[in-house]
């Protein structure tokens, strides 16, 4: 997938539009979201014991407090991997990241179940964008409608983390109660459960630390 690197592109945009119009949408990164930029001076401090969340669209956004957010142990290899970005930009955080990480998660399931391209386009990658446009125009001409809802975000944890030069990538596992279902025009289930189901999902994110640019892209994702 060009820059995400390690996997071969036919398989994984193939692999990506069978889960989308097969089963249901187990794997979700335009608008500019930059989940990783720090609070501006001049935004309005957070009310007392409340984190700030990630900038999205230019407001702050206070994140749900529900989900399970393990970081890594900074002797690890995991965590040396992210203190090295850290060295590279200083303004790299953790838990900022996964803040970001999670509400970029709930914008794009529910984005790609109303076919809204235009908050898709930021926060994918140019090959995973065009691999998501082209399973909302099959399921378009099907006359299809998706459903997508995430009730519930039980996990958010950094799974594998590098630095290709100044590219640092992080894959990012995150666990979900969802209710996803695809209708036929007469309202008829063709895929996935009105049914709460928990999923797994293993995103990658990408970005160049040494640019101002600060948007993480995904680049691959998959089931787990």
């Amino acid at each position: 997938m060009g820059a995400s690197g390690g996997f071969p592109l036919d398989l994984v945009l193939f692999g990506m539009i069978a889960a989308f119009l097969v089963l249901r949408l187990r794997s979700i990164l335009g608008r500019r979201t930059g989940f990783e930029r720090p609070p501006q001076a001049n935004a309005p401090a957070p009310g007392p014991g409340v984190a700030p969340g990630p900038v999205i669209e230019g407001r702050a956004e206070t994140p749900a407090a529900t989900s399970s957010r393990p970081l890594p142990e900074p002797a690890s290899p995991l965590g040396q991997s992210l203190a090295r970005m850290s060295a590279i930009d200083p303004t790299f955080d953790i838990a900022r990241f996964l803040d970001g990480a999670e509400k970029a998660f709930r914008i794009i399931v529910g984005a790609f179940a109303s076919g809204d391209r235009t908050a898709l386009r930021s926060l994918l990658s140019d090959d995973t964008y065009r691999a998501f446009a082209q399973a909302i125009e099959a399921r378009e001409a099907a006359g299809h409608v998706q459903v997508s809802e995430v009730r519930r975000m039980e996990t958010v944890a950094i799974e594998e983390a590098e630095l290709r030069g100044n590219v640092a990538v992080v894959t990012v596992r995150f666990v979900s109660d969802q209710v996803s279902l695809t209708s036929d025009k007469d309202g008829h289930p063709v895929a996935g459960t009105d049914a709460v189901t928990e999923i797994t999902d293993l995103w990658t994110f990408e970005r160049d630390l040494a640019t101002h640019d600060p948007t993480w892209r995904l680049v691959a994702a998959r089931s787990a």
